[in-house]
């Protein structure tokens, strides 16, 4: 096997809106998370039930004070318990952990024309910990809580307005932070405006036509691109030798066979999946993208500096989440389907299929590490992967969850296999290194973590944590550099 480089970041990745709580703690405003809930008995398979907020559920969460019904607001109470929380992560030997600062922490509405030091000071005290125990910050600057005023007062990301917003932010973190913060991420998985758009780009769906929505899209996700150029300009300005990544979903799409229809319909697919790291790395849009436009009569309004921001400020690296692939075909009659919270598609027979109806595909990922690579030849980062489970404690109070420990097992071997091809991997970093609230249903009982959280999906317990045994493997894996996978 291959082995990994001496400076690999192996580590853990999280999201300050599934893990802080503390919503209405230290002067933090509202945020888009804080509207979302867990619903019982929600099927699975129906993805818009999952991400769609109507503007009355809006309304409702805004008066509401239930930290349970929204269980982002009480996450697994990293606010309070970070230290404990790092120390394991240490134990785990993680050189490097993903977090992402709250917007709303900072500026509670985003108009503020200061900011916050409360928040200030707990992402300062979070840091200067990481940095003590040898855990390199990687910090994503808008990961899903965007705050709810924009949503309400400017239609999200819709309105170019929220550009410069963003950048006074950014002004502020970077200057706070200074020499603390080395790797930073723009947007999290920037692609998946068009699957959850209120909770990507702060779009609530009944507020506009159903014609205009498309290209309403476009239109925030231009705004993002833009603002994300500008912020990697700024990061320079402050930090010269730290680095910006992009970060994209990797929906790697399969034709279901041979046939050239099927062939042509996943290429398009991954083209689209592409569209958005093309216009981070490259520094334009691809032609495809606007003869789409074109056709559909979609106008994108354009800044007098727009297309030289983006060529002349691109990503350093590609950062991206990896979790499962499709398959697609014309003929899709009387043939089982699979739904996860990123895609739908066919089932396919050669793929096991987790609770969640998502296909487990360590192979995609050696395949997404080598067309990056050869797309790009940039630096790729895998910043989230793992296995959404239901765990149960053994008579012992031990948790064998040799399942998980397949699942990564598989995924690293992959990684190896595509170091074994040239290509460049900074860190693997999975995702929800410790329990959290699931970004898509707000369950608890849907477990990534190599640590167990005492807390069910009503909000009930006592946030006790508990190593798992994929807690020892992984530290061994650490240790061993990626060696010892036994």
């Amino acid at each position: 096997m291959k082995k990994f480089p001496k400076n690999f970041l192996w580590g853990g990745a999280t999201a300050a809106n599934q893990c802080e709580g503390a919503w209405n703690v230290d002067g933090k405003g509202l945020s888009v998370a804080d509207c979302t809930r867990y619903r019982k008995n929600l099927d699975i398979a129906d993805y818009k039930a999952q991400h769609n907020i109507s503007s009355q559920e809006i309304l409702e969460a805004m008066e509401s004070q239930d930290s349970n019904k929204y269980a982002k607001r009480h996450g697994i109470d990293f606010y309070h318990r970070y230290i404990e929380d790092l120390d394991l992560f240490q134990e785990m030997g993680f050189k490097t952990l993903r977090v992402s600062i709250q917007w709303t922490r900072i500026y509670p509405t985003g108009l503020e024309e200061q900011p916050n030091e409360s928040g200030l000071i707990f992402y300062e005290n979070l840091f200067k910990a990481m940095n003590e125990r040898g855990i390199e910050p990687l910090v994503t600057l808008h990961h899903y809580e965007m705050p709810l005023y924009l949503t309400n007062h400017f239609d999200g990301w819709y309105q170019r307005e929220v550009i410069d917003l963003f950048l006074k932010f950014c002004k502020t973190v970077f200057e706070r932070y200074q020499g603390m913060v080395k790797y930073w991420l723009t947007f999290n998985e920037i692609d998946s405006v068009f699957r959850h758009p209120f909770t990507t780009i702060g779009l609530v769906e009944d507020r506009y036509p159903s014609e205009k929505l498309e290209e309403i899209i476009y239109q925030s996700v231009h705004n993002q691109f833009v603002a994300s150029s500008l912020a990697t300009k700024m990061l320079k300005e402050y930090m010269p030798t730290a680095q910006m990544g992009c970060m994209i979903t990797r929906t790697l799409t399969y034709p279901e066979d041979c046939n050239p229809q099927n062939i042509l319909l996943a290429l398009n697919d991954n083209r689209k999946n592409y569209f958005y790291s093309d216009v981070q790395i490259r520094g334009e849009y691809p032609k495809h993208i606007k003869n789409e436009w074109k056709r559909k009569g979609i106008h994108i309004d354009f800044g007098d500096n727009d297309e030289q921001i983006l060529k002349d400020y691109p990503a350093d690296f590609v950062s991206f989440s990896y979790y499962m692939s499709r398959v697609v075909s014309v003929d899709i009659s009387n043939k089982e389907q699979v739904s996860g919270n990123i895609s739908s598609g066919i089932k396919n027979p050669y793929l096991a299929t987790s609770e969640w109806d998502w296909q487990i595909d360590p192979t995609g990922l050696t395949i997404s590490l080598i067309e990056l690579y050869d797309r790009y030849e940039k630096p790729l980062f895998i910043v989230e992967n793992g296995l959404g489970c239901r765990d149960k404690f053994e008579s012992d109070g031990s948790i064998q969850d040799d399942y998980r420990i397949d699942y990564f097992r598989s995924h690293i071997q992959s990684i190896a296999n595509a170091l074994e091809q040239g290509v460049e991997v900074m860190g693997y970093t999975p995702w929800g290194c410790i329990d959290m609230v699931s970004m898509s249903t707000c369950q608890m009982t849907k477990r990534y973590g190599f640590i167990h959280v005492d807390l069910d999906d009503d909000g009930n317990g006592s946030y006790k944590r508990t190593r798992k045994k994929s807690f020892y493997w992984y530290k061994k894996v650490i240790a061993s550099n990626g060696e010892d996978l036994d």
